[in-house]
């Protein structure tokens, strides 16, 4: 099978579509034959090893995973001993390592039926970034008035549909160019950062969800409620070359938390089946509706990886196995 594989960390050029050998799901695996991915900040991160404190995990002297892409849809090709529920030529979708491939094992835990009104590149965009907003919106709490920073992103678009799902007044923060997609994603108001420094505004949020990781924690909290939560999810620089990333401000919020009023937290999506099942749900009832900016081919997943790391894509790009020109 063809497949994206990296032995050593960089730019792009360290990916290569490769033939190997196709992968043998173990006794709580699903074989999927891949019919769509989607490309993740985690993919450009794991490609260039960055930043350099998350190599401990990543791998040392390059990535222990080697192939790229974490979330996939796609057709079940087989089933191992212990999985029940799933059988050859369902649909499913869900969130593994090694999805920009035509096949991947995945655990029965991390995988579930595909969203029956969605195409496989719409599933493709849902795990990971809908995982994450699911989290940080339902495990933190929205609260009635919420704040989210770098609302026109995979996460951030899946985050205001959630947030008013659940009935808060939302607030995205986003370029110019990504205003009007925000909006129709149903936030109430829109800061253009080019134009407004939401953390000098008179609004105050029960909740601020930073995908970004480009403000301090005292510009952060200088938008809550005395009570309020902020909740810190990814972020960080592309190009690589930074030793903490995001973690910077992770470590500082951990050190800050024990002394200050406002509750912290930190959002990491955590493979799971239930919540797969619950955004099945949302998607099916309209709720949940994914936006995709660029499909790319398998063969050009470097391009749409660079798509996401140096182009700052709007909400979701895809790769599909099928053969596609870039949209």
């Amino acid at each position: 099978m063809k497949a994206i594989v990296q032995d050593r960390y960089g730019s792009v050029d360290v990916l290569e579509l490769r033939e190997i050998e196709r992968p043998v799901p173990g006794d709580d695996e699903v074989l999927v034959r891949v019919r769509a991915a989607s490309v993740n900040a985690y993919d450009w991160h794991f490609m260039r090893g960055d930043p350099y404190f998350a190599r401990m995990i990543m791998g040392l002297g390059g990535p222990k995973a080697r192939i790229r892409g974490r979330d996939c849809a796609g057709v079940v090709e087989a089933v191992g001993a212990r999985v029940t529920g799933l059988v050859p030529g369902d649909e499913v979708y869900g969130e593994v390592d090694g999805t920009f491939a035509e096949y991947v094992c995945v655990p029965d835990n991390a995988v579930a039926r595909k969203p029956a009104n969605l195409t496989f590149e719409q599933a493709a965009a849902l795990p990971l970034a809908a995982n994450t907003a699911l989290i940080g919106l339902r495990d933190v709490g929205a609260g009635q008035r919420v704040l989210i920073n770098g609302a026109s992103g995979g996460v951030g678009t899946m985050a205001v549909q959630l947030a008013k799902a659940q009935g808060a007044e939302v607030t995205g923060v986003c370029s110019t160019r990504n205003v009007d997609l925000v909006r129709s994603l149903g936030a109430d108001h829109v800061v253009d950062y080019t134009q407004e420094d939401f953390a000098r505004d008179a609004r105050r949020y029960d909740l601020v969800f930073d995908l970004v990781g480009n403000r301090s924690l005292t510009d952060l909290r200088r938008v809550l409620t005395p009570d309020g939560t902020l909740a810190l999810s990814g972020g960080g620089t592309s190009n690589g070359g930074s030793f903490f990333g995001p973690y910077g401000l992770f470590l500082k919020a951990r050190v800050v938390a024990s002394f200050i009023r406002h509750r912290v937290v930190f959002v990491a999506a955590h493979q799971s089946k239930q919540n797969l099942d619950a955004l099945r749900e949302l998607a099916e009832a309209g709720t949940l509706v994914p936006v995709i900016e660029a499909t790319y081919p398998l063969s050009e997943a470097a391009k749409a990886i660079r798509h996401v790391e140096i182009e700052h894509a709007r909400a979701k790009v895809v790769v599909t196995t099928r053969a596609a020109s870039p949209t």
